[in-house]
């Protein structure tokens, strides 16, 4: 995940796609866990995935699902927060974000949402 850029930078040129007509789907500790939203452009967040993909694009332009996964508990680090299983109690609201998730791309691709 923290170099999806490389993955994703030769299928962009391969399709002759411009970094606008991408779409990722990615956690954000930023967002309560359960919360999803869509933005075009921004920055990273710190998130490495992110970064990765901006830099081999060389543009920040494209479009996100980010999906909340909540902060870590102090003193726990984030790639650590992140990585780790969802507890049992979270499962079934993180399951739901993974579905609302999959909507919102789905209406992003077919034209029926809006980045913004």
């Amino acid at each position: 995940m923290n170099v999806s850029g490389c993955a994703v930078a030769p299928v962009v040129e391969r399709y002759g796609l411009k970094p606008e007509q991408v779409l990722v789907l990615h956690d954000d500790i930023d967002l309560p866990l359960g919360d999803v939203r869509v933005k075009k452009g921004g920055g990273t967040g710190g998130h490495r995935g992110l970064a990765s993909l901006v830099q081999e694009l060389d543009e920040s332009g494209f479009s996100r699902v980010r999906i909340g996964v909540g902060r870590p508990p102090e003193g726990v680090d984030a790639a650590d927060y992140v990585l780790s299983p969802l507890p049992d109690v979270d499962r079934d609201r993180a399951m739901r974000a993974v579905e609302e998730a999959a909507e919102a791309a789905l209406s992003e691709v077919t034209g029926a949402g809006r980045a913004g």
